[in-house]
């Protein structure tokens, strides 16, 4: 069994923002494996579906950002997962925009959703897709706003590549492929590619 896990906060007002890349990316690996969200468990919505016989969830926690790992610590509990078989999707303000970049397991780095999913499930040890938000000109606004704020419009074809890309990436570690052969694949994907 599989637990893919995009992070971002549930409020309409959030549905637009670069802290959403990651909701973004579970809808669109929802939508490549035929699933849809109609569940609600774990304090998440969950979208259900079996690959080459194998059970996958795909979670939206609802717990907001900074309390995801409370969320994704009861989805793991609940559904008696090794962490080897999560894979967690999130906006990364260290890589530059519509970069992917994908790892078998490190540290959270400045990501407050990550850093609460280290601290609830007590490891690093787990996959994740990160999807690069950093401007290409420097932005004077603080980062707590800019994750914040509303993905531009001349932007939206860039995000909405690396979104999808990633929801690919996402389908095909539900389908069984290794994340060292999706780091060979993807990482450094971008819309200039």
């Amino acid at each position: 069994m599989k637990i893919i896990v995009g992070l971002g906060n549930p409020d309409a007002e959030y549905k637009n923002t670069f802290h959403n890349l990651g909701f973004m990316a579970a809808d669109a690996a929802a939508e490549k494996l035929g699933a849809e969200f109609c569940t609600k468990k774990c304090r998440a919505m969950l979208a259900e579906t079996h690959v080459g016989g194998e059970k996958v969830i795909i979670a939206k926690p609802l717990t907001y950002m900074n309390l995801s790992g409370e969320s994704v610590r009861e989805l793991i509990n609940y559904f008696k997962v090794s962490t080897n078989n999560l894979l967690v999707i999130y906006d990364d303000y260290d890589l530059k925009a519509g970069v992917l970049r994908i790892r078998q397991n490190g540290s959270a780095g400045t990501h407050n959703g990550m850093r609460n999913i280290v601290k609830e499930l007590g490891t690093e040890n787990f996959a994740r897709i990160r999807i690069g938000f950093r401007p290409m000109n420097e932005t004077m606004v603080p980062l707590i706003e800019f994750v914040l704020s509303g993905i531009k419009k001349e932007d939206k074809p860039l995000f909405e590549r690396a979104v999808t890309l990633a929801g690919k990436a996402a389908a095909e570690f539900a389908g069984g492929k290794s994340v060292l052969e999706l780091m060979g694949q993807y990482n450094g994907s971008a819309v200039h590619d």
